[in-house]
């Protein structure tokens, strides 16, 4: 369970999201209803709030983090909102409801996916902050062809060519761990560290992903609709590669089991408050749902 603090910032990024992104921007009535459906539907809101909690860690105020929390949250609701679509990821429920192409049509869904992309952008650009520019080039790194779009490539790719577990770790540090990387990321360059603090902070939440990958992979086979709020056992049916198809139920916990350590090790390098990014570790490594 994460403390009071994580919930404090799960709050206020809620509110953020509720009372203030969508009624400061202009768009169209029902292009933003769809946006809404999908960034307002029930959900940790885990990579902003990891952002702001990285970002209070290194001695700066959560207010300060208004404008990378959102964007981390569009980002991440786009990516999910395309993957589920048929000709990617092809899955019917996201978030405990329907995806949004099941709900809206793929046309409508794409589009939707689109704006909160380009929002995510537009975002980070009226920060006024000085390390604006270094913000805006980490989440474009992570989002596109090194990180979440050429993970999704290569993902698609495994699934006719197969793979090993290298191949499956690619495919993770790209579609799973860049933005958890640039979450914690974007807090270094927020909070004016140096880029080699900056570097450190990317690779303990590239190592997050892994981590949050390899048990969402063992939840997939021992968990249930229900709990999960998705769909089940998909990627067992599509052929895909996962931990627990590769190596058996026992070594995938013995994979998350070693990149918990590594993580660990990572941490006490690190110049900010550790105890809750150790909770974060802890939740994602033992998660039910």
């Amino acid at each position: 369970m994460l403390g009071q603090g994580w919930q404090k910032r799960a709050r206020l990024v809620e509110s953020w999201l509720r009372h203030w992104l969508l009624e400061q921007h202009a768009g169209e009535a029902e292009l933003k209803a769809k946006m809404q459906y999908s960034l307002m539907a029930p959900c940790k809101r885990f990579r902003p709030v990891l952002f702001l909690t990285t970002l209070e860690g290194l001695g700066q105020p959560a207010i300060h983090g208004r404008a990378g929390a959102l964007a981390l949250e569009c980002i991440h609701t786009y990516s999910l909102v395309h993957d589920d679509l048929p000709c990617m990821d092809d899955d019917d429920l996201r978030r405990g409801q329907l995806s949004s192409h099941k709900k809206f049509g793929e046309a409508q869904a794409v589009l939707a996916g689109d704006a909160l992309l380009t929002l995510a952008f537009e975002l980070l650009g009226e920060d006024r902050c000085v390390p604006a520019a270094a913000m805006v080039a980490e989440l474009a790194q992570c989002a596109g062809m090194a990180g979440m779009v050429g993970g999704q490539l290569q993902d698609l790719r495994a699934e006719k060519e197969g793979g090993d577990l290298e191949r499956l770790q690619s495919i993770h540090r790209s579609k799973t761990g860049a933005l958890m990387g640039a979450s914690l990321a974007l807090a270094g360059w927020r909070a004016h560290q140096d880029p080699k603090v900056v570097e450190d902070l990317r690779r303990f939440g590239v190592l997050l992903g892994l981590i949050f990958q390899v048990r969402d992979d063992i939840l997939d086979v021992t968990s249930s609709e229900a709990e999960l709020g998705k769909s089940i056992g998909k990627d067992e049916d599509q052929g895909k590669l996962t931990y627990p198809s590769l190596m058996g139920l026992d070594g995938a916990q013995r994979e998350l089991n070693d990149r918990v350590m590594e993580a660990k090790d990572l941490l006490v390098g690190l110049p900010l408050i550790q105890d809750e990014l150790l909770a974060v570790l802890k939740f994602l490594a033992e998660r039910k749902s």
